[in-house]
């Protein structure tokens, strides 16, 4: 009666285990994807409009600057690659639909 627990709990930790472990795989699955054709423009940097405000925070309004620069080539080199693999993609569709006219004879 002890062997059936014991084989009946390993089975129901392999279970959960695979289960686990398919979960973690849609997960990366799905954050390959999202980061892939996802391409989010940095947010402008803010410069107050009073004249002391801008002195008092400059260093802060620098390192915006600085940030943003960074972030919109970043943004740039995701748009270019994002924009080269809808190119590739749609290449593909349109040899598959030329396969596929010619199997239905048009």
């Amino acid at each position: 009666m002890d062997s059936i627990k014991v084989a009946w709990g390993l089975r129901t930790l392999w279970l959960i285990c695979a289960r686990g472990a398919q979960a973690i795989l849609l997960l990366v699955f799905l954050a390959g994807i999202a980061s892939a054709e996802s391409c989010l423009p940095p947010a402008r940097p803010y410069v107050p409009g009073d004249p002391q405000a801008a002195r008092d925070y400059a260093d802060i309004i620098r390192s915006d600057f600085e940030l943003y620069i960074r972030d919109i080539q970043r943004y740039f080199r995701c748009l270019d690659q994002e924009r080269a693999r809808a190119f590739e993609e749609a290449r593909e569709v349109s040899q598959e639909y030329g396969r596929f006219l010619q199997t239905v004879g048009e």
